[in-house]
């Protein structure tokens, strides 16, 4: 069962808040809900305080104002963190959720213990940037496009098949226009916070699947490479909703993370 923060009069927060120990902050992708971490949720909540939040626009969340950008979800974020108490906190994000998480640690790093991007974009080329673009502008002007992001997302597999059909349940059920907002500065996003990795120095994860064409290896490969304590994980065989069609190797790799020993933070 989800529970509802508010942050200001006009802005409510749901969140799936469960287990005891060292938070886990999980935030999910564009269109997405924070069911769309549930093998993630089963596995930590027996460890840690998992907390699962609905992105703005999404779940029961209330959305941003139209023209948001990167920097207004970190600070909604940051907002949700000190409402709730829960600093410093482990934070992973996947997709949007990435560019938050790698977003937040760059403003906020005394507020984290450490953080993971799941199949997170850096720097697009010219070419995908357009193509992204352009797809924000057709969410903005047309609706939401279920059959493209299904295809790049998922593969054949009976494991993805699965994972597929939940996706685009979640997908069908967003409203329109939280859908461009949210798209909007995912689309936009990509380079917003990418100077900022070298200066990160708590344990950082960066994990895709290998045949992810948005979120590529190279990308995390990228960032792995400029974050001093940064690991690189790529799974063969899975594309973008990786956390959902490889959740065992996933879950591996995040126990891996969590177990890396964190830095004090010092009070100013």
């Amino acid at each position: 069962m989800t529970t509802r923060l508010r942050l200001r009069t006009d802005q409510i927060v749901s969140y799936l808040d469960q287990g005891t120990g060292s938070p886990l902050i999980l935030i999910h992708g564009v269109g997405m809900q924070h069911q769309a971490w549930s093998p993630q949720i089963e596995a930590f909540s027996q460890t840690h305080r998992v907390i699962a939040i609905d992105l703005p626009g999404h779940g029961e969340s209330t959305p941003l104002e139209k023209g948001s950008e990167l920097p207004d979800f970190v600070q909604w974020l940051h907002d949700f963190i000190i409402a709730l108490n829960c600093g410093p906190a482990n934070i992973a994000g996947h997709s949007m959720g990435a560019l938050i998480a790698g977003g937040y640690v760059s403003e906020h790093p005394e507020s984290v213990n450490r953080v993971a991007l799941l199949n997170g974009v850096y720097k697009r080329t010219e070419t995908a940037q357009k193509a992204v673009l352009t797809r924000a502008d057709e969410i903005a002007n047309g609706g939401i496009d279920l059959k493209g992001p299904l295809a790049r997302w998922f593969t054949e597999s009976p494991t993805d098949l699965i994972a597929k059909e939940k996706t685009e349940r979640w997908l069908s059920q967003m409203n329109q226009q939280s859908y461009a907002i949210t798209y909007r500065a995912f689309a936009r996003g990509d380079a917003t916070y990418t100077d900022s990795w070298e200066k990160v120095k708590c344990p950082a994860l960066f994990l895709t699947g290998d045949g992810d064409p948005n979120s590529t290896p190279e990308m995390s490969r990228t960032m792995a490479e400029q974050a001093p304590r940064g690991h690189l994980c790529i799974i063969k065989g899975h594309k973008h909703m990786a956390n959902l069609t490889a959740a065992d190797t996933v879950n591996d790799a995040l126990t891996d993370w969590l177990n890396q020993p964190v830095c004090h933070h010092r009070s100013s």
